[in-house]
């Protein structure tokens, strides 16, 4: 059994959770790589659990959300962390109540595929139909306008004139999603919708058909749950180490299923994985945490409640997509970063992975926005944030990969910091 502390709010109230250390595939998997180099196995059985059906997509403040915070938990314990639960509450997270709908004369458009909704839309629970006009017509009353945008002028304009909503063009990935997300704009006053580029200017040509949409959207708080896991406590004046990585997802549609394997439960198999390596092989003195982030999608709202809490000196590692390493591990600096750029930099070196600086608009921000050295590893997230993110897209030799560049990464650190006279 292991004891979890379990916090909420800033009063510290703190509980005792015994919760059994019994845990599916990975562990054994865990335990026959024992304590040798980085298990493969270990960190795809901890993606392909984070990605299963029961964890719903894991957004924050869902069912799925806890029950993979729980899991997650148990894991730490497992590798003998002690371990902090750390609720905060989030607003403005968006939320499907049903899946929305697209109607053209008699074509029903797919959700994700051919249009999805836009994140500063009214909800419209119950199907609305209109005449579809253009842009320049010369009236939008009752009627679904194909724009070129939802800007300023054309929801003035649609609210003046009482539009059924608009219609705005959107992109897609490679594979042909719209990729979801939850945080964004608030919602307005008038029904918007995007269209893939190609439909919407189809639809520019179909005027006079009547079309029929819904948006039942909503905008909630939900409440979120930080994991820390302290393996060792610093010396005064050692070297302290945190690795992060967020564990929250967008969550599934109504209909459709959002694994998040790639983002980001590849860079938490990795952190932990990471995590159990150091922690057998760092000098005593040295210390070493973990942060398994929350509401990382909606605006880095975990990390944002964790940065301010942590000693100042510490520094962080955070690995946000570990699924395909491609030509380069993507790698950006905040902070005084210097001597954890050196060290990384080095570790690439040894570890045969090639980096290069890219942005990595992640929880390593929040991190170094609290003046903390702060660094973000990126390897790739393929069908991010759609349907298509799933467990079979992730690549044990990018895993392996990421594992070796982050662990070499702190041993030059700490070595460095010895060199320089620092306690190790």
């Amino acid at each position: 059994m292991l004891r979890i502390r379990a916090g909420r709010g800033q009063g510290d109230l703190w509980r005792v959770l015994r919760v059994s250390t019994a845990s599916p595939g990975p562990l054994a998997a865990e335990a026959a790589a024992a304590r040798g180099g980085a298990s493969a196995e270990a960190m795809l059985a901890i993606v392909q659990e984070l990605a299963s059906d029961k964890y719903l997509g894991r957004r924050i403040g869902t069912r799925g959300g806890k029950a993979a915070a729980l899991w997650l938990a148990e894991r730490l314990g497992g590798l003998g962390a002690t371990v902090t639960l750390d609720s905060f509450e989030a607003g403005g997270v968006k939320e499907l109540r049903a899946t929305p709908t697209l109607i053209v004369g008699q074509r029903r458009l797919v959700h994700r595929r051919d249009f999805a909704e836009q994140l500063s839309s009214a909800e419209v629970l119950d199907p609305r139909p209109g005449l579809l006009v253009s842009a320049n017509a010369d009236s939008w009353c009752s009627s679904w306008a194909v724009v070129g945008a939802a800007d300023a002028e054309a929801i003035a304009r649609a609210e003046a004139e009482q539009a059924a909503g608009l219609l705005v063009p959107r992109g897609v990935d490679e594979a042909g999603w719209m990729p979801k997300m939850i945080a964004g704009p608030p919602m307005g006053q008038i029904a918007i919708l995007s269209v893939r580029t190609d439909l919407h200017t189809e639809l520019a040509h179909r005027l006079g058909e009547t079309v029929t949409a819904s948006v039942p959207m909503r905008t909630v708080t939900a409440t979120g749950t930080n994991l820390y896991g302290v393996f060792a406590e610093p010396l005064p004046g050692g070297v302290t180490v945190l690795l992060t990585a967020h564990f929250d997802g967008v969550g599934d549609d109504p209909l459709l299923r959002h694994p998040a394997a790639g983002d980001n439960a590849s860079g938490v198999a990795v952190v932990l994985e990471a995590a159990r390596l150091l922690s057998a092989r760092l000098p005593s003195g040295v210390g070493l945490a973990v942060a398994l982030l929350d509401g990382e999608e909606v605006g880095a709202r975990g990390s944002a409640r964790h940065a301010p809490q942590l000693a100042p000196g510490t520094y962080v590692i955070n690995v946000d997509g570990a699924a395909q390493l491609g030509a380069a591990a993507a790698v950006e600096a905040g902070g005084p970063a210097e001597p954890l750029l050196a060290a990384i930099d080095q570790a690439g070196r040894l570890t045969g992975v090639p980096l290069q600086a890219g942005a990595m608009a992640s929880d390593n921000r929040r991190y170094a926005a609290a003046g903390l050295p702060a660094i973000g590893i990126g390897m790739g997230m393929p069908g991010y944030q759609t349907t298509a993110e799933t467990p079979d897209r992730v690549e044990a030799r990018t895993l392996v990969a990421a594992t070796n560049l982050v662990t070499a990464t702190v041993n030059q650190l700490v070595n460095n910091s010895a060199q320089l006279g620092e306690t190790p």
